[in-house]
């Protein structure tokens, strides 16, 4: 839950470098709250709760994922390749799931160097 707060303090921060964990626990809990806002809405009956929470973590989650593809070198404008059918969503994964560059590079210094394990 922790890697899921730090994404939110960091609402729009598109500078830096975010680690696979902190992307993937933000991806992880961003799902388990969305099934929950989901139950929830769909037991009250108020259907726009889930684009609300939608629309709430839309910006962090971009950011995130710019932070992740500058983690592996790459600039954050290489994620409108997952606009391509298929094969630009196969590709984005594989860069989400590749690891960091080892030591420094453009856009920061390595994360998994500068901070605890959390």
């Amino acid at each position: 839950m922790d890697w899921y707060l730090k994404v939110l303090k960091q609402y729009a921060d598109f500078n830096g470098r975010a680690r696979r964990s902190e992307y993937w626990y933000f991806f992880l809990f961003n799902i388990l709250i969305s099934f929950a806002i989901g139950f929830i809405s769909g037991l009250i009956g108020l259907p726009f709760l889930g684009a609300l929470y939608s629309l709430a973590v839309l910006i962090p989650g971009i950011a995130v994922a710019v932070r992740r593809m500058h983690d592996i070198g790459k600039s954050g404008w290489i994620l409108l390749a997952g606009l391509i059918p298929i094969i630009g969503s196969i590709y984005i994964l594989i860069l989400f799931v590749t690891d960091g560059d080892a030591g420094d590079n453009k856009y920061g210094p390595n994360p998994k160097e500068s901070s605890v394990e959390v």
